[in-house]
């Protein structure tokens, strides 16, 4: 499988996440007691850009983040992963984004996220990315920047030839111009019932491919895998491996950046997605965002199972 052009270019969020594990999810005005406390990095972008280089990739990385501490913690867990972080903005007087994460003992959680200096990340800092991201085979972004910024690098990447992906998370009202920009919409069943108003994940893919006639709409869907529908095509479903689920954050930040770097390096939609659902079925067995990444081999041997 040739590697020319093989790269991808994700614009979007970075977070110090804070992982409270408890029994059971706080009820409104319940207090209870953490088993356990961990600090890691995160957030959507990070963590399917670092799936993305796992899965053999040229991956570069475009975000900010601020002038504290945490930030400096987020840089150098980022220096850690095989990511080009030439458009790593570090912004003056800065916060870093930081999500607060609770996992119950099924693998559900609850995520509280601040977005510090996501929320800083301009079409302007796309735009002096633009370089890079016009080179790139995939260009994916996500909705914990400002929306602005999201279409601009969707835009950029469309313009060089680039397969664009928008995963709308978390879901808000889209954009006509973001919609028109992006070639795949990746949605998780929530985030699609929200965007169509249909609670059916079929029926939800049914209307977000009215609203996007020429892309391609890919709800997953959790343990029952994903549902894909390409324009004026009949939905097909990917079934997922099964698996004993410990911890379902990042599963779809590895279904997403697994699908960019397979399609970046040549594989077709199908092949794409089939090994996305295994990355996002490994994800849920290893507990924590970034520790839960699967590496190429990772997901061959969850397949070959």
């Amino acid at each position: 499988m040739s590697d020319a052009k093989a790269s991808v270019v994700v614009v979007g969020s970075v977070n110090l996440d804070t992982t409270l594990e408890v029994e059971h999810l706080p009820a409104p005005g319940e207090t209870i007691l953490a088993r356990d406390l961990r600090s890691a990095l995160g957030g959507k972008g990070a963590n399917q850009a670092i799936a993305s280089a796992r899965q053999g990739a040229r991956t570069a990385f475009v975000a900010a983040v601020g002038d504290d501490a945490p930030s400096g913690t987020i840089m150098e867990a980022l220096g850690a992963e095989a990511l080009d972080l030439t458009h790593l903005r570090r912004l003056t007087r800065g916060l870093a984004g930081q999500a607060l994460i609770i996992v119950d003992a099924a693998g559900a959680n609850t995520i509280v996220v601040a977005a510090g200096a996501n929320a800083r990340l301009s079409p302007a800092e796309v735009v002096a990315a633009a370089p890079t991201i016009r080179e790139a085979a995939v260009v994916l972004t996500q909705l914990e920047i400002p929306p602005a910024a999201a279409q601009r690098a969707l835009e950029l990447g469309r313009a060089g030839g680039a397969l664009t992906i928008l995963n709308p998370a978390p879901a808000q009202p889209l954009d006509p111009g973001l919609l028109a920009a992006c070639d795949i919409l990746v949605p998780n069943e929530t985030e699609a019932a929200i965007l169509s108003g249909e609670r059916d994940p079929e029926a939800a893919a049914e209307v977000l491919g009215r609203r996007l006639p020429g892309s391609t709409v890919i709800v997953t869907c959790g343990a029952a895998g994903a549902l894909v529908r390409r324009p004026g095509g009949p939905t097909v479903v990917f079934g997922a491996p099964s698996v004993v689920a410990v911890d379902t954050v990042a599963a779809g930040d590895a279904f997403c950046g697994t699908l960019a770097a397979s399609l970046a390096r040549g594989r077709s939609l199908e092949q794409a997605v089939h090994r996305a659902v295994a990355a996002g079925s490994y994800a849920v067995t290893v507990r924590g965002a970034v520790p839960s990444l699967p590496t190429t081999a990772d997901v061959d041997r969850l397949l070959s199972s």
